[in-house]
């Protein structure tokens, strides 16, 4: 592999950015600003460049964890132990893709206290990355937790008129959760005597532990996703974010949910598992069709869009815990799609929200007449949202269901009913604020995307089509990872369905 800690470098760089903002960016003034904007610009811009060697060097037919980096770190064998394979690599590079983009978006719309946002940014990038990355629990619970403060600074600091009360809410539901993951850490360091997680991936586990453990993970993953019914923070959370942090939220930190279900529930306790895979199939098949109908009932375009990412996110768990090649690798993907299409919804928002300061639906139309060029990129990833064939959308979407067609015809029946919904709310938000006559005096002047907003979009657009028409990359980074993951799952659960033959 390589001579040089590259893992640790992808992870910790950010956190040198910050430094700098911090000694160079001294002071409120607009020179102080500006260093801070340009500072974590190209402190994002290099992380990203590094972290594209891992795509360059991985070796995608390979099962075991790659570029690993193992180190003595606390007492009682807790190592700083970092490492990625087929299904964390991905979310690793969607991290360190889309911070430049939250960067520039916030170039122009954030003006107060811009050193310290940009350091709040740049050490979430950290702890995000580290999230994926980690191969030790405890590692893995501090990056998880962690990740919890910079955003809860973000959106109680920088975000709108009940900001402190989202942010509060985001943070209690969050951590309360997590508790209970630390217990079964606890509980998982005494039964094998480690903390390392490939260690504990091939340790078993005793089957009223497993039941516990799998419960005290599922608190804390099911939050972070959010399913239903613990999605409620993050409505709020979204509408008081700024831009850019909505698109992390949606984009990174909603996945750590769906990493952790894919890292820990389906490899160290299969049979339990399999045991509640027909409770998430329930909280799923609510949540696709629940939180679309809710959906169709908003008046805010960015609460719209967080329900929305509920009921997509509820493709992912069912896919997950469907067990099957299609429905892990169809999770994989739909999040890795997600990630890019529901950041890119939150950017266009944002786009609008900085020319008139309202997010409110009814208070805007026909804006194709003024803004063609917006029309079109908003199309693309309204088309996205939809599962649209030819889209990035559709190609998670129909492996997840193809996944769950074999496990559960009646879940994959009803969640096929809400791509359908999805169709009727993405397409009415997009007629209601974009077509019809553009009657409002306040719209008159509006003007088109600016080239600093075109080149935040133009990539995200390439790259929707491109994974729609062409997921073959995505997928096969993750093939080989997943391949393993259901097959130990299959092993494991296989004696569990014998013996019920056998009564």
């Amino acid at each position: 592999m390589t001579t040089w800690p590259i893992l640790s470098v992808v992870t910790f760089l950010p956190l040198f950015g910050a430094l700098l903002v911090w000694l160079l960016a001294r002071g409120g003034d607009e020179a102080a600003n500006r260093t801070a904007r340009w500072i974590a610009l190209w402190t994002t811009i290099v992380t990203f460049a590094v972290s594209l060697i891992l795509i360059a060097r991985f070796d995608p037919t390979s099962t075991d964890f790659q570029f690993v980096e193992k180190t003595d770190w606390l007492a009682a064998g807790i190592r700083y132990h970092m490492g990625v394979d087929g299904i964390s690599l991905p979310f690793v590079i969607l991290t360190t893709a889309l911070l430049p983009f939250c960067i520039i978006a916030s170039w122009r719309a954030i003006s107060q206290r811009v050193p310290e946002y940009m350091m709040a940014f740049l050490v979430l990038e950290t702890l995000m990355v580290g999230t994926f990355s980690a191969l030790d629990l405890v590692l893995f619970y501090l990056f998880f937790e962690g990740g919890l403060i910079p955003m809860f600074l973000i959106i109680g600091v920088w975000g709108g008129p009940r900001r402190v009360y989202a942010s509060f809410k985001f943070f209690l539901y969050t951590l309360l959760g997590s508790v209970l993951m630390l217990l079964a850490i606890m509980a998982l360091y005494w039964n094998a005597g480690t903390t390392d997680i490939p260690t504990l991936m091939h340790t078993a586990v005793p089957r009223n532990l497993q039941t516990w453990a799998w419960l005290a993970f599922f608190a804390s993953f099911a939050v972070k996703m959010p399913m239903w019914p613990v999605h409620t923070w993050l409505p709020d959370a979204h509408v008081e974010a700024p831009t850019a942090g909505s698109v992390i939220l949606a984009a990174i930190l909603l996945k750590m949910g769906g990493y952790g279900f894919l890292r820990f529930s389906l490899p160290m306790f299969p049979l339990a598992s399999h045991d509640f895979a027909p409770l998430i199939f329930t909280l799923s098949t609510v949540a696709i069709v629940y939180t679309s109908l809710v959906a169709l009932m908003q008046d805010d375009m960015k609460k719209l869009i967080a329900y929305s990412s509920v009921a997509h996110m509820g493709f992912v768990t069912m896919g997950i815990f469907a067990g099957t090649m299609q429905g892990v690798a169809g999770g994989v993907f739909q999040m890795i799609s997600h990630g890019i299409v529901s950041g890119a919804l939150f950017l266009c928002v944002g786009v609008v929200y900085d020319r008139l300061h309202t997010r409110e639906i009814a208070a805007y139309g026909g804006l194709v007449n003024r803004m063609p060029l917006y029309a079109l990129v908003f199309l693309v990833f309204t088309m996205a949202n939809v599962g649209l064939p030819g889209t990035s959308g559709f190609v998670g979407e129909f492996l997840s269901l193809i996944g769950t067609f074999k496990v559960s015809i009646p879940t994959a029946f009803v969640a096929t009913t809400g791509v359908i919904l999805s169709a009727a709310y993405a397409l009415w938000l997009y007629r209601k604020v974009v077509f019809g006559a553009l009657v409002k005096p306040s719209l008159a002047t509006i003007k088109d995307l600016t080239f600093r907003e075109g080149l935040t979009l133009a990539p995200l657009v390439i790259l929707t089509i491109l994974f729609g028409v062409y997921p073959k990359p995505v997928l096969d980074i993750s093939a080989a990872s997943v391949q393993l993951l259901v097959n130990n799952y299959a092993t494991a659960t296989s004696a569990i369905k014998a013996a019920s033959l056998l009564h």
